[in-house]
């Protein structure tokens, strides 16, 4: 009972720094408001946690503790579809690739592909679905085997991510989750970034990620708040008390990155709570910071031009195939 008074005084708490904030810094430009309200938020969560957004037209970012290592849980599962999209790039496999189900693949805590018999295969294509969409456990792993750890490892490490790590499978097990499997809001924006201005391995690869990260069927974090017609392609991952989400929300005239991650929570529900909270604020302060840039003739040099939104919510995928399908991949190297 104490417990759950101290949760619904945290999240009322919320909502009134949400207002005040928002009445007190009205002089100020959209960002520098934002910047503000961000960190007022994240200082009344009793947990620790970590904002970055990034104004895709401006560069402009604001954030709370952005650079902090923390349980990724399955925000991991962008990095693992990163470097399946770069081994795709370089011809190593195809999206038709059938992988083998091991024993050793199989993971109960989130999917449905655990309960398949040892022996069946999926195309590559089919697991990065499973992987993204309803965060399958299983097909994460058949996927880390295919391409290897080191592997991704290394791919984060030459794209810039201080401070993402992969050192084991994804498992249940609470505390090797969390030891094994690191990143922070600033690495999970940088890679949906560069993958939102096309420039994650390749024009083609980066848009296939942002509709595959479209189609998430867990939308009560970052979406939830937001206008039904707005896309936001984005993974989530959550613990016992960790709940994390980022991704790209294609806002009219103001897309964005938003990476918010929290951990040691008392509750999930004060977490999905605070996420809501600052992707609310997150949308409004990008809609005013696009008027404002209007108004004082601010460029965007890094505009995305063209096609920013990958169009409906949840996409239709078109997969294309790059190399000829081969053998069933049974093992891999870590």
């Amino acid at each position: 009972m104490l417990v759950r008074s101290a949760t619904i005084v945290a999240i009322a708490t919320f909502a009134g720094v949400f207002c005040v904030q928002r009445a007190a810094a009205s002089s100020a430009d959209p960002f520098v408001r934002l910047t503000h309200e961000v960190r007022s938020i994240a200082a009344n969560l009793p947990a620790l946690s970590g904002v970055d957004i990034v104004d895709l037209s401006t560069g402009y970012r604001a954030g709370f503790n952005a650079a902090a290592s923390m349980p990724a849980a399955s925000t991991i599962k962008i990095p693992v579809m990163v470097e399946v999209f770069a081994q795709l790039a370089a011809g190593r496999f195809d999206l038709d690739r059938r992988v083998t189900l091991l024993a050793s693949d199989k993971d109960w805590g989130s999917g449905d592909l655990c309960d398949a018999p040892v022996g069946s295969t999926y195309t590559v294509s089919q697991l990065l679905v499973k992987m993204i969409d309803i965060s399958d456990n299983t097909a994460t792993n058949m996927l880390i085997r295919l391409v290897g750890r080191r592997n991704i490892n290394r791919e984060m490490g030459d794209l810039g991510l201080r401070h993402t790590h992969l050192a084991d499978d994804v498992r249940t097990d609470e505390w090797s989750i969390r030891q094994q499997l690191r990143t922070s809001p600033a690495d999970l924006a940088r890679l949906l970034a560069l993958m939102a201005r096309r420039e994650l391995v390749d024009e083609w690869s980066s848009n296939e990620m942002v509709s595959i990260l479209a189609r998430d069927e867990i939308n009560t974090l970052l979406p939830e708040p937001l206008p039904e017609n707005v896309v936001v392609a984005h993974k989530t991952g959550s613990l016992d008390d960790t709940m994390n989400d980022a991704g790209i929300v294609y806002a009219e005239d103001a897309p964005y990155v938003i990476a918010v991650m929290t951990t040691a929570l008392p509750s999930q529900d004060l977490g999905r709570s605070f996420i809501r909270a600052v992707s609310r604020i997150a949308y409004t302060s990008e809609l005013q910071f696009a008027q404002w840039r209007a108004a004082t003739g601010l460029e965007a040099p890094f505009a995305l031009g063209g096609a920013a939104s990958p169009g409906p919510r949840s996409p239709d995928v078109r997969y294309w195939s790059a190399a000829p399908a081969s053998d069933d991949v049974t093992t891999g190297g870590l």
